[in-house]
């Protein structure tokens, strides 16, 4: 197949966001975007990059200098994921325990392919020598693998979005005729973990006060999957019990 050729069969990658954490390597930040270029996405979000990195990238020229000129900078992951509403964050297995649960990029595609055809959708990756950290993870409510052989396991940076964006952008016949309910965004699943905390606290539950504690429970609201209406009516629901706990006794 000729290299400027494209597949059949595509899939508009318009709602999809890449974000890459503490990037250091202007040349994988270049990298990164060209392979965006090619699929056709154009949302590029970097967290805490690191400043004459990015200046270096933005001085390249080439097809995906406009792509890196406009990426989006963002001090947390947390404000660079608010608007949207699914979060998939992308791994090498020999960085993470064992005892960590992944999904297979091919394996998790199709389910992101729908979410896809409707509402915006993050791909998160971490720096290139450590990888996503367990705050960032916690904000995910995917954990990614790409398949590779044992005895060589890593990708660069730029490598491992040509491969997520080469396989969301597949589609199947058939495969967005389904329709989903719109699910809440990430600002607002942080709401109702901000919202539970609190109520936890009132209740004087000491369990919740370590931030390995709190990254557990923020994980364990993004597996819920909630819809945006049942994301509104929960937090309003935890406001007020948070409400009557705080009521003078007697």
């Amino acid at each position: 197949m000729d290299a400027s050729s494209k597949p059949s069969a595509s899939l508009d990658l318009k709602n999809l966001a890449i974000i890459l954490v503490s990037p250091r390597n202007p040349l994988n930040i270049g990298a990164v975007a060209r392979a965006m270029s090619n699929f056709g996405c154009h949302d590029l979000r970097l967290v805490k990059v690191h400043p004459p990195s990015l200046e270096d990238a933005r001085s390249a020229v080439g097809p995906s200098a406009d792509l890196i000129a406009t990426a989006k900078e963002f001090a947390t992951v947390a404000e660079a994921i608010a608007d949207c509403i699914y979060v998939a964050g992308t791994v090498a297995p020999f960085h993470r325990p064992p005892s960590e649960t992944y999904a297979s990029l091919p394996a998790a595609a199709p389910s992101i392919r729908m979410l896809l055809s409707q509402q915006r959708v993050a791909l998160l990756f971490g720096p290139e020598k450590t990888g996503l950290s367990n705050d960032a993870l916690s904000h995910c409510q995917q954990i990614l693998s790409i398949p590779t052989t044992p005895t060589l396991a890593s990708m660069n940076l730029g490598q491992a979005a040509a491969v997520c964006l080469y396989e969301l952008s597949r589609t199947h016949e058939n495969s967005l005729e389904q329709k989903i309910p719109a699910a809440a965004p990430a600002a607002d699943l942080d709401r109702i973990t901000a919202v539970l905390l609190e109520a936890l606290i009132a209740a004087d539950y000491t369990a919740i006060e370590t931030a390995s504690a709190q990254q557990e429970l923020r994980q364990l609201i993004r597996r819920l999957h909630l819809s945006a209406p049942d994301a509104r009516t929960l937090t309003g629901m935890l406001r007020k019990i948070i409400y009557r706990l705080r009521l003078p006794a007697g």
